[in-house]
């Protein structure tokens, strides 16, 4: 797969260059950056969706129940990675996001994740259901 190809099945990937600081002592990123590489792009995605309007009107927001990732490539600086996601396993107060991330120097998948978003109501502390908004917006970008 090329980038072209890439950022056409994603076209709203967030793009992250890879810093020196983010390889470790075995001369790759490591393990722990690709977790903060898919919260930027969740973030991007939830700023998308309208999820901190609601936040700070009712208090409701995501919340993440599980995170996960498999490495397939090791990547090192200097890089440009983008990052794609989709949604899944779309539920009353749950979604699944999953995260694709491509090298701009390898031309490849070098990395995939996912997690469980939960909605969450901070001011009851419960689950809260999906808006229409949102539920929109998911369908939207859901696995094809």
């Amino acid at each position: 797969m090329t980038e072209k190809e890439f950022l056409e099945v994603f076209p709203k990937a967030c793009e992250i260059k890879v810093a020196w600081g983010d390889m470790d002592a075995l001369q790759h990123v490591n393990n722990t950056m690709y977790f903060k590489y898919f919260e930027i792009a969740r973030i991007d995605f939830f700023t998308q969706a309208g999820l901190f309007d609601r936040l700070e009107k009712e208090q409701i927001g995501p919340v993440l129940a599980d995170n996960y990732a498999k490495y397939k490539r090791p990547v090192t600086f200097p890089d440009t990675l983008f990052i794609g996601v989709s949604i899944s396993d779309i539920g009353d107060a749950h979604f699944m996001t999953h995260y694709t991330v491509f090298s701009s120097a390898q031309q490849a998948i070098v990395t995939q994740g996912q997690a469980k978003v939960v909605m969450f109501n901070f001011k009851t502390m419960q689950k809260a259901p999906l808006d229409a908004t949102l539920l929109d917006f998911l369908h939207t970008n859901e696995q094809r």
